[in-house]
């Protein structure tokens, strides 16, 4: 490969989320293990985006910054390249991340005691954002299809006809279960929202991230009715490691609906803007790291491939679930007869495996895991390695 995707930095003591969490759960957890959980990658960054910013710093003033026409130009011809979006700069706001996009729009869309609905299990943010905010959560819950998850789609009209829902948060990709939904789907989606005055906001981080074999379909490409009703976010934070740098876009296409969040986020901060750093690699990453991107992919569905081999010929109880998209592997562990807990304490305690529990994706996670797997190959070989091992007085 031309990139590099085997050195890992080790980040403990530099205030990673992840990694203190690992320490915190495990004191005595060795040097050589990383943990698989929260989803930012253990991949250095791609040197056009680290040079590019040395380079931007030699000229720069880091002083107040909106984002330039570079900036959005940069960001719509990566939507138009690798999503076949026509999307237009004047539709971009700006946002310090993808989350605090979806909680603005609860705010600033619906009232107290509205209904926000969400196919579940789901990143659970957004349940949060639904609860803190005293709006109601309309749980439509997808239904599990062997290896991978479908919509109940009589379920979710009968909840959308309900004159009380008026937002949908669609995960797309989904996190946790890593569906990528077809044009079929997000088309009935879409005729469903529209004829009942439900308003989309389409989560698109992990769109870039589309495993080998499968489509991608921006919710707002497919039809103008459905552009007019939906907000789409994006963000280059997954795609190229960049969540630190907190920067993302909220497409409005819908002029008023623009206007009305506009509105809403100078209510809200007397400077809703991004990180000057964050405009910039952005910019660059859009511009330059196709590439890069593309060897990303192919190390992140050959750790599925190595994991997937090793359930099945070692541990067959555990259902893997088809990857489609994400770096997010979902694994149903219940097969192994154990609790939920259980499974923590042997993971975290004895294996040295730190995934995201699946009970925080909700209910039905409940002796799921998901694994991180953007990392080098040679620690996802370690840590099965350590699986084994540790699993072998409780499963026979």
């Amino acid at each position: 490969m031309k990139y590099d995707f085997t050195t890992v930095y080790k980040r403990y003591g530099c205030g990673s989320g992840k990694w203190d969490e690992m320490q915190r759960e495990n004191p005595n957890v060795g040097e050589d293990v990383i943990p698989f959980s929260v989803a930012d990658m253990e991949f250095v960054e791609a040197p056009e985006i680290v040079e590019g910013l040395k380079a931007f710093l030699d000229t720069t003033v880091l002083g107040y910054a909106n984002a330039t026409d570079s900036y959005k130009e940069a960001v719509c011809a990566w939507m138009k390249k690798r999503h076949n979006w026509d999307a237009k700069p004047e539709w971009i706001l700006p946002s310090h991340g993808v989350v605090d996009a979806f909680f603005s729009a609860i705010k600033c869309y619906t009232n107290e005691g509205d209904g926000v609905m969400l196919l579940t299990p789901v990143y659970y943010p957004m349940y949060i954002g639904i609860k803190v905010n005293n709006r109601v959560l309309v749980d439509c819950p997808l239904v599990e299809r062997g290896d991978t998850y479908e919509i109940d789609f009589e379920d979710f009209e009968k909840k959308a006809k309900d004159p009380n829902t008026k937002l949908f948060i669609l995960c797309s990709p989904h996190n946790p279960c890593g569906r990528v939904w077809t044009k079929e789907e997000l088309e009935r989606i879409g005729r469903i929202c529209n004829e009942n005055h439900v308003l989309v906001v389409d989560d698109e981080i992990h769109h870039d991230l589309i495993m080998p074999g499968h489509t991608h379909y921006v919710y707002a490409s497919l039809s103008p009715e459905m552009e007019q009703n939906c907000l789409v976010l994006t963000a280059p934070s997954k795609t190229f490691n960049l969540a630190g740098l907190q920067t993302s876009n909220i497409f409005v296409p819908n002029e008023a609906l623009r206007r009305e969040m506009e509105a809403f986020l100078k209510r809200g901060s007397a400077n809703p803007k991004c990180n000057i750093l964050g405009y910039k690699a952005c910019e660059i990453a859009y511009s330059s790291c196709g590439e890069w991107l593309d060897e990303c992919i192919q190390v992140i569905d050959e750790n599925r491939r190595v994991i997937t081999e090793f359930m099945a010929e070692n541990f067959p109880q555990i259902r893997v679930c088809q990857l489609q998209a994400t770096y997010l592997l979902w694994m149903d562990w219940n097969g192994l007869g154990l609790d939920y807990k259980e499974l923590e304490r042997i993971n975290r305690q004895e294996a040295g495996l730190f995934f995201d529990e699946g009970y925080i994706f909700g209910a039905q996670g409940e002796g799921f895991e998901r694994w991180n797997l953007a990392c080098p190959t040679s620690y996802v070989v370690a840590a099965l390695k350590r699986m084994k091992e540790a699993y072998g007085k409780y499963v026979k």
